[in-house]
């Protein structure tokens, strides 16, 4: 299957391939596809967990019942570094 890279991709290829554990240029394709795969399943596995969270946090918000902003976003960042370091390699 011919495909056109952007020659920024190109490089980032040929240096995964120089300089990481990856044999070849189909390996990095493979893994990038394979990471795509996880992620697309990560997101809808968790989409109606999410539209549910919103709908709650929309509705405490309807009653005034509303969260600092920079705390939101610490509890955020500290839920996704969680999910970062228990993701399977």
């Amino acid at each position: 299957m011919p495909i056109r890279l952007t020659p920024e991709f190109e490089q980032l290829i040929e240096n995964k391939v120089k300089l990481g554990p990856y044999k070849s240029a189909s390996e990095v394709i493979a893994e990038a596809l394979r990471l795509l795969e996880q992620r697309d399943r990560i997101f809808a596995d968790n989409k109606d967990a999410v539209r549910a969270r919103i709908e709650q946090g929309w509705q405490s918000a309807q009653r005034g019942v509303l969260l600092d902003g920079d705390e939101v976003f610490d509890r955020i960042d500290a839920e996704l570094e969680g999910r970062e370091r228990a993701a399977p390699e």
